[in-house]
């Protein structure tokens, strides 16, 4: 009897939430797909070492400020699914507009910063020649920055009433944008002259600025179609509402800095080990960053779920959907870690020939092994979470282990005992399944806590 109920709880919520999360999934693995695609292509050039390593230090510092940006906007996960769940589609539409201004705001600060990395890596002793490329292409990525905003504002906004399908037709389209200038731009083809490494950074500018333009033309044909109510929401900021976005956002855009930032670190520490390391190391990121858009695009399918049920008041199927979406979660890790573990050469030979790189690119995938099952459960439990309203747990869990324990412990690996990249690749695994366990006992505690809160009226079984 036990079991047959537990089979229906989790069934029960894994059907519509596979339904969501699965254009989710889709478009993450779109999107990280573009990163891969851009190291691929570069990759294929006569010193493809330098370039795939120049791609991986722009790539990465892009990263570290632009996905603090996008992160901001990750508060409107909580405050449109919470609107869409109570039935107010009004407050929903407040939340976009005043997304969309918080956008603009945030705009010319992060491509300032940005700037600013021309001289970060001439001081950190960075190899000539890989500056010589890296330098161009951050400049180039950098014109990505309002599109990209944009793009996460109407996405966030559509995954919260729930059509998450064209986000993932805007990233597989996208895609296709992407290879298409990669190959005209880097190697000079359709009228265009070859602009090498750089070419590869125009070309993601062009597909951000694509996707940012789809999905505003569709939240508008929707709203033109449904009638909504989109088009006569009120179109001035609302200042305590930006804030709203601001002090809900600031957290997990703080959590995700901070994440992207050690691997900007770590990355930035790697290049002082030559060309030969940080292509290693550039291959190695983008294989597990591949594999991370599942689980988290599990935790965005969780954010919604959890802050839809919380709108309508249900805390039993906000705990069912966050344990529905982990126990999901576990599973996918779980195999890609045997994958890492039982064909890291093939993986590796997908990006590059190179018997050097391929060495050092296999140990790092053996590292990744180890900590797959924990990444994949506190990117899923950080969306669940962002669901409930608390950003700010995974944020104090991830400055305090990341950067007080297991950078420090991955330098000292890797400078004073020898160990190389490695050194440091071991520092962060130990780092995530840390945050991972804890997180786990984190949502157990709170999903209680809901539960219990709103025992009194509650008639859920």
């Amino acid at each position: 009897m036990l079991k047959r109920l537990f089979s229906q709880y989790i069934a029960d919520e894994a059907r519509p939430m596979l339904a969501l999360a699965t254009p989710i999934i889709l478009a993450e693995v779109g999107w990280m797909t573009m990163s891969i695609v851009d190291t691929m292509m570069v990759g294929r050039q006569s010193q493809s070492s330098i370039a795939i390593a120049a791609v991986s230090l722009g790539g990465i510092l892009y990263n570290a400020v632009a996905i603090f940006g996008t992160g901001l906007m990750l508060g409107l996960d909580t405050v449109v699914s919470h609107s869409y769940g109570a039935g107010d589609l009004d407050d929903a539409h407040r939340s976009l507009v005043n997304g969309v201004y918080l956008s603009l705001g945030m705009t010319p600060i992060a491509m300032g910063l940005v700037w600013l990395f021309d001289w970060a890596m001439h001081s950190i002793g960075t190899d000539p020649a890989v500056l010589a490329q890296a330098v161009p292409y951050l400049r180039a990525v950098n014109w990505s920055t309002l599109p990209l905003l944009l793009y996460f504002v109407f996405r966030r906004y559509l995954q919260g009433i729930d059509l998450a399908k064209p986000v993932m037709f805007s990233l597989i389209s996208a895609n296709l944008i992407n290879l298409v200038g990669n190959w005209a731009l880097i190697y000079g083809h359709l009228g265009f002259h070859a602009m090498g490494t750089v070419g590869s950074g125009w070309s993601t500018c062009v597909a951000r600025t694509y996707m940012a333009a789809f999905l505003m033309v569709y939240c508008l044909y929707y709203d033109l179609r449904y009638k909504m109510g989109l088009l006569s929401a009120s179109r001035w900021p609302h200042f305590p509402r930006v804030w709203r976005l601001v002090t809900l956002g600031f957290p997990a855009a703080t959590q995700l800095g901070l994440e992207v930032a050690v691997f900007a670190v770590t990355t930035a520490l790697i290049a002082r080990l030559g060309a030969v390391p940080l292509a290693s190391h550039q291959i190695a990121l983008n294989t597990i960053s591949f594999t991370y858009m599942v689980p988290l695009g599990l935790g965005g399918a969780a954010a919604v779920r959890v802050g839809q049920a919380f709108g309508r008041r249900d805390p039993h199927a906000a705990s069912r959907a966050g344990w529905t979406a982990m126990a999901l979660g576990a599973i996918f890790m779980t195999c890609t870690a045997l994958v890492f573990w039982l064909l890291p050469g093939f993986i590796v030979r997908i990006y590059t020939p190179d018997p050097v790189v391929l060495h050092g690119a296999t140990k790092l995938l053996f590292v990744a092994a180890f900590f797959q099952l924990f990444d994949g459960q506190q990117a899923v439990i950080t969306g669940a979470l962002r669901g409930a309203g608390d950003t700010r747990t995974p944020m104090i869990l991830s400055g305090a282990i990341y950067w007080l324990m297991g950078l420090p412990l991955g330098a000292y690996l890797c400078f004073a005992r020898g160990w190389g990249a490695a050194g440091l690749w071991s520092g962060l695994s130990l780092s995530l399944i840390l945050i991972g366990s804890v997180l786990v006992y984190v949502w157990q505690r709170k999903a209680h806590a809901f539960i219990a809160a709103t025992a009194p009226a509650s008639s859920s079984p």
